[in-house]
């Protein structure tokens, strides 16, 4: 067999392999190999994480999997009744930690000039950072031409504008220490666009920019950012999530059965996989929307061709189970 031909059954191969296998699988095949045979998430033991919007969803579950693996634990959110529940989970799920190894902050992430005495709080406290996972955040279901403009500030401001001034502060001081992990939740709609969410995947895409400069900036500092791209994870995230109004909450009830959606458990634990291994960027979605990012990212002409003769009404109803956006005036009688 000559070089060539060597060369080409490698290459069909290596296509099998990624065409196949992500239809047995809930995250890309990077991450599933760091499941099986990576270093476990209690390797993490005594690292301080900082945690942003823990108080529901990924955020509180990401908690629970790090407090199993023995972190220290700093829970960041609006809502500080809820983060206490959070912390009490925190304290039944690892009897060795202690109350003490737990922090409850309620600050909205979006006020920046709180940013710096938080992080102080925190060095005082713990005498280090370790890990800031950059975690709050809200969706959106809008039509794009209904939008109103300041509907796309607002969620700048919370999904990007926010996360990077307190990423830029921790930077420096990760910088003087000579270590850190940035950890950010972005989403499978900044890998591949997803129909009737512009400005949230606007948000994504801009939050992939910012984060892949830094890690070409910093390569050689000694820290690293995972940014983790959950596709749709079963919590009830469509109540807080944006619409084409300002001030105006989506408010679904998500209750049907999520066969598309992966749990949150789930995804707590493949994010926590994902952090032990310092892996760059992840996907955590089921098969269907998992083969869909694929084809976007690897194969653009096959797969825009595929997007297109779906349809963004099966997109929807793909990655909510239901279509819930009413896409013209027929449908709203």
């Amino acid at each position: 067999m000559d070089l060539l031909a060597v060369i080409g059954f490698i290459t069909i191969i290596y296509c099998l392999v990624y065409i196949i296998c992500p239809w047995f699988l809930d995250c890309d095949l990077h991450l599933a190999i760091y499941e099986k045979f990576g270093k476990p998430t209690n390797t993490l033991r005594d690292k301080v994480v900082w945690i942003t919007g823990a108080s529901s969803g990924i955020g509180e579950h990401l908690a629970y999997v790090l407090a199993e693996a023995g972190c220290k634990l700093i829970l960041l959110a609006r809502r500080e009744a809820e983060l206490e529940k959070v912390k009490i989970n925190c304290l039944q799920r690892n009897k060795n930690l202690k109350s003490s190894d737990i922090e409850v902050l309620a600050l909205n992430i979006c006020d920046i000039n709180g940013h710096e005495s938080a992080l102080n709080n925190i060095i005082a406290k713990f005498g280090k950072l370790d890990i800031l996972v950059n975690n709050a955040g809200r969706s959106q279901r809008a039509l794009w031409e209904n939008i109103d403009i300041s509907v796309d500030k607002e969620m700048f401001d919370l999904n990007v504008f926010s996360p990077i001034a307190l990423s830029r502060l921790v930077a420096k001081y990760f910088l003087k220490v000579g270590a850190g992990h940035f950890v950010f939740t972005s989403s499978i709609a900044g890998v591949t666009a997803t129909p009737f969410s512009a400005t949230y995947c606007a948000n994504k895409f801009a939050l992939h920019g910012y984060c892949k400069t830094f890690a070409l900036e910093k390569f050689d500092k000694n820290i690293p950012i995972t940014v983790v791209c959950p596709g749709p994870v079963y919590t009830n995230f469509l109540t807080e999530a944006f619409t084409d109004k300002s001030g105006e909450k989506y408010g679904e009830n998500v209750k049907e059965d999520p066969k598309n959606k992966v749990s949150v458990e789930r995804c707590a634990t493949l994010m926590g996989i994902a952090i032990a291994n310092k892996l760059s960027e992840v996907w955590i979605c089921k098969p269907a929307i998992l083969q869909l990012a694929y084809l976007g990212t690897y194969y653009p002409n096959i797969g825009l061709w595929i997007i297109k003769y779906l349809g963004a009404k099966f997109m929807h109803r793909l990655r909510d189970n239901k279509t819930t956006i009413k896409t013209s005036t027929k449908e709203t009688q």
